[in-house]
C-alpha cells in the first residue's frame, strides 16, 4: 500500500476507485480497535499538517465497531450507541505509515475529520542471520544490516553516541 492514499469525489485520476477500496479495506480493519477520533477547523490552504492535533477538549477516544463504506458514506457504531452514525464525505486521505484518515465532510467544507489509532504502530521486519556492516562517514556511523533471502537491507545513521549506547547494549 502507498504511503498515502488520497480519493476525491469526481476526480478523474484513473486511481480513484482503487484509492477508494484501499481505504475502505483500513478503515473496515478498524473494527474492535480504539481510535481517535478529532475535528478541526482547516486553515484557509487546507493543509492538514499545518493543524494543530493535540488533544483538546472534544476529542474522542472508543472503540469502533462496524465501519464500513458504502458509496461515498463512512459508516460506524460506538460500542454502547446503537444506532449506526454516518458522514458523507467529498475527499479522503489515507496516512498508512502513521494509520490516520482525514475525512473532508461534504456538508462541512471548512472541517476535517481525523480517525486513526491513538499510537503510531511501527512496521516491524525480521532479520535472521543478516550481514552486517559498519562504515565510518564523516563524524557518523552507518549501521548496514542485509538480508539475502528477503533481498533486504536496512541503514541506520548512528552518532558516536549512539554506537556506543548500541554497543552497551549488546551481551
Amino acid at each position: 500500500m502507498q504511503a498515502r492514499l488520497v480519493w476525491q469525489y469526481g476526480s478523474s485520476n484513473p486511481e480513484n476507485g482503487d484509492h477508494l477500496a484501499a481505504i475502505g479495506q483500513w478503515w473496515s480493519k478498524l473494527n474492535g480497535q480504539e481510535i481517535t477520533w478529532q475535528q478541526r477547523v482547516l486553515t484557509p490552504m487546507g493543509d492538514v499538517s499545518e493543524l494543530n492535533w493535540d488533544p483538546q477538549r472534544f476529542d474522542e477516544k472508543f472503540v469502533l465497531t462496524t465501519p464500513e463504506i458504502r458509496g461515498i458514506t463512512l459508516y460506524w457504531r460506538k460500542p454502547d450507541i446503537q444506532e449506526e452514525r454516518n458522514i458523507t464525505v467529498q475527499k479522503l486521505e489515507l496516512d498508512a505509515l502513521r494509520q490516520q484518515l482525514y475525512a473532508f465532510p461534504q456538508s462541512q467544507p471548512d472541517i476535517v475529520l481525523r480517525v486513526g489509532l491513538p499510537a503510531v504502530v511501527y512496521q516491524q521486519v525480521d532479520l535472521t542471520h543478516p550481514r552486517v556492516e559498519v562504515k565510518a562517514k564523516g563524524s557518523e556511523y552507518v549501521l548496514t544490516l542485509r538480508d539475502e533471502a528477503q533481498v533486504l537491507e536496512v541503514r541506520a545513521t548512528l552518532t558516536q553516541a549512539e554506537l556506543a549506547q548500541l554497543k552497551q547494549q549488546l551481551p
